[in-house]
Order: structure tokens, then C-alpha cells, then sequence
């Protein structure tokens, strides 16, 4: 038999956990409404390098995941409404007047304000000619974290 005493100071850690004094509570709750997306996925460039992957290998399921909707379109062309009309229209948002995934290999992303980005693609008739890129994807971070949020041919 083995005498002695163990300190557990776990044991004691959920009973100071419950012992939140009623400012530091509402402080975190403060902080929470003023900073929604305080856990959101706030850094871009990681999740541009996820959906530009996601582009350039039709996973068509995952960049849905990525898109807030309803989808903006281009001056004249219908808004797309959800998942499954997105899925149908695949090909005319990601080939249609940009081929994105030729495109995206090589596109920088900019910034346009502290909550939107955009990637600036060439006609796909032209993909060289990186001076004259007037399809526009657009990004923003949203409560759920960044997002695809609009398609636009800035020459419209």
C-alpha cells in the first residue's frame, strides 16, 4: 500500500471555472457582440488557398461550402440562389466569360477594404493579358468567415 497525498489541481479547476465574477462574464459577452467574427476564419489568404484549390480541382461541394447566397452575377445575368442552383450553374460562374482555374493559379488577390477581397480574371480568350482583367470575384468576410459572395465583368 502506497501512503502519501496527491495535489490535484484539477479538481479544483472546473470549481473556479464556475466562479466567473459577473464582469469578467458580461465582458466576454460584450466582446463576443462587438466582434462577431472574433472566431470566424478571419485570415484570407488561407482561405483564398483553400477555395482557389478547391476551383482549379472542380471540387464543384466545396467551393459551394465556401458561398454565401444568394450569389451576386453580373449586370442582367439572374443571382444564383442556392446550393443546388449554384451546382447547376457551375461551368457558366468558374468557365464562363474567365476560365477561373487557369486564371486562379496565377491571380493575386486584392484588397479592397478590411472586409472584401477580389481576384481579377482576363477574358478567357485572352488569358495572358493580365492589363485587361475585367471579371471580378468577389469576396467578404461574413459572420460564418470569408465567402464568395458576387461574380462581376467590371466593363458592364
Amino acid at each position: 500500500m502506497i501512503k502519501g497525498t496527491v495535489k490535484t489541481p484539477e479538481l479544483n479547476s472546473f470549481a473556479s471555472i464556475r466562479v466567473i465574477s459577473p464582469k469578467t462574464w458580461i465582458a466576454g459577452v460584450l466582446i463576443l457582440l462587438v466582434f462577431p467574427n472574433a472566431f470566424a476564419e478571419s485570415d484570407f489568404s488561407a482561405f483564398w488557398k483553400t477555395f482557389k484549390s478547391s476551383v482549379i480541382s472542380g471540387d464543384k461541394g466545396k467551393v459551394a461550402e465556401m458561398t454565401k447566397f444568394p450569389l451576386s452575377m453580373p449586370y442582367e445575368v439572374k443571382a444564383v440562389k442556392n446550393r443546388e442552383e449554384f451546382l447547376r450553374r457551375y461551368s457558366e460562374i468558374f468557365k464562363g466569360e474567365a476560365n477561373a482555374a487557369q486564371c486562379f493559379a496565377k491571380a493575386e488577390q486584392q484588397k479592397e477594404s478590411a472586409q472584401r477581397y477580389a481576384v481579377y480574371c482576363p477574358f478567357k480568350e485572352t488569358p495572358n493579358d493580365r492589363e485587361n482583367a475585367p471579371i471580378r470575384f468577389m469576396f467578404e468576410l461574413t459572420k460564418a468567415g470569408w465567402r464568395f459572395v458576387g461574380l462581376d465583368n467590371i466593363n458592364e
